[in-house]
């Protein structure tokens, strides 16, 4: 385990060490389970999306589990989601070729025997609650544990709200930009972040392949995101946030906010878990999922359409920054100098980790 903390003013990375980091020419990470898609998106009906640099199609087996297999017909590269279904089996809308669930071909309509060699890719897949999880590295080693846990998205104890988004970004980008909380009294003023939270200690540790991130601000007023929904706007609390790099495909936050003047007067804690899942699409395009999860009003119709709101708000212009921070780099033939500080270090951890990550899977690939 490796245990830092971050001092504000100073610079800890020079261009020099630029090297030392992911950027977004990186490869990308396969070995990784990642959101292939919300459970409500896969139906009967064929859907094609790109993941990984890798244009997919997904649908339904009759019994309702989900297939996400390659969107390419093995004998001339037809979209299979251009075809149809046929019970479980999905059938080339060019030549007839038919697949079954696991990508094998069972048979095609001018040929008297089935070519057995003909096969295409079916990725190992698991339906999590409202999510579809897939996993497009080495088949092997596609262990169920490394999926997420994610188990109060639907559990009654919480009350959850999403959305979703097509980013044009690196996602090395997207992990930094959450572990960079120095942005949101800027860059989201007034809705997510205050002077006196950026200003607050940050402690950051790294474990395994994870990063963790924490703060603590004692009696100071909410941001607007949580002071409104609460009822605590202009009122002091304590504020304990913490959030973790979880793996390439996301991020997990937790807050905790407490109410220092109702302790024995009603509800004095209120805890929101905000969940950030993201899938390359192609090098510098991601498909990223949000959800906010509170643990009180769980019934308030009103609280949920404000926490959406504000929380799609906030979201959209992480999405503005990273596009223009994107076409920024791709006018670059190479990663540019850029300084870091003290409150970088917790996103530089996480590029270091990404490195070595994907350097592990191209040595490991290598004929």
């Amino acid at each position: 385990m490796e245990t830092l903390f971050a001092q504000p003013a100073a610079s800890v990375a020079k261009p020099k060490a630029k090297g030392q980091w992911a950027t977004h020419q990186t490869p990308l990470i396969r070995n990784c389970w990642y959101v292939a898609a919300l459970s409500h998106e896969v139906t009967r009906d064929l859907l094609e999306r790109t993941l990984l640099n890798t244009t997919v199609v997904m649908y339904r087996r009759l019994d309702g589990s989900p297939v996400v297999m390659d969107n390419r017909c093995s004998h001339r590269s037809f979209p299979l989601s251009k075809g149809k279904l046929e019970q479980d089996n999905l059938i080339c809308g060019y030549h007839g070729m038919v697949y079954s669930p696991l990508g094998q071909c069972l048979g095609m309509p001018s040929l008297p025997n089935c070519p057995s060699h003909a096969r295409i890719t079916s990725y190992p897949v698991q339906e999590r609650g409202p999510l579809i999880w897939i996993w497009m590295g080495e088949p092997d080693l596609a262990d169920l544990e490394k999926i997420p846990d994610t188990s109060w998205l639907d559990s009654s104890d919480w009350t959850t709200v999403g959305g979703q988004f097509h980013i044009r970004t690196n996602y090395v980008a997207m992990h930094e930009n959450l572990l960079d909380q120095t942005h949101f009294g800027v860059l989201h003023a007034g809705a997510v972040g205050t002077p006196e939270y950026a200003r607050s200690q940050l402690d950051f540790k790294v474990e395994g392949d994870k990063v963790f991130i924490s703060r603590v601000l004692k009696n100071s007023p909410p941001p607007g995101i949580y002071g409104r929904p609460m009822g605590l706007e202009g009122k002091p609390v304590d504020r304990y946030s913490d959030s973790r790099f979880e793996s390439p495909a996301g991020h997990i936050a937790h807050a905790r906010i407490v109410d220092l003047h109702a302790r024995f007067e009603g509800k004095s804690e209120f805890r929101v878990n905000i969940t950030h899942l993201f899938t390359p699409e192609r090098q510098n395009s991601i498909h990223y999922w949000w959800f906010n999860s509170r643990d009180f009003d769980l019934n308030d119709e009103e609280v949920s359409a404000y926490l959406h709101q504000e929380s799609q708000t906030a979201y959209a212009q992480d999405e503005d920054a990273l596009n223009w921070i994107q076409a920024t780099y791709d006018e670059l033939d190479e990663p540019p100098d850029e300084l870091s500080f003290g409150p970088d270090r917790p996103g530089l951890m996480m590029r270091k980790l990404l490195l070595k990550m994907a350097q592990l899977e191209t040595k490991t690939t290598k004929p």
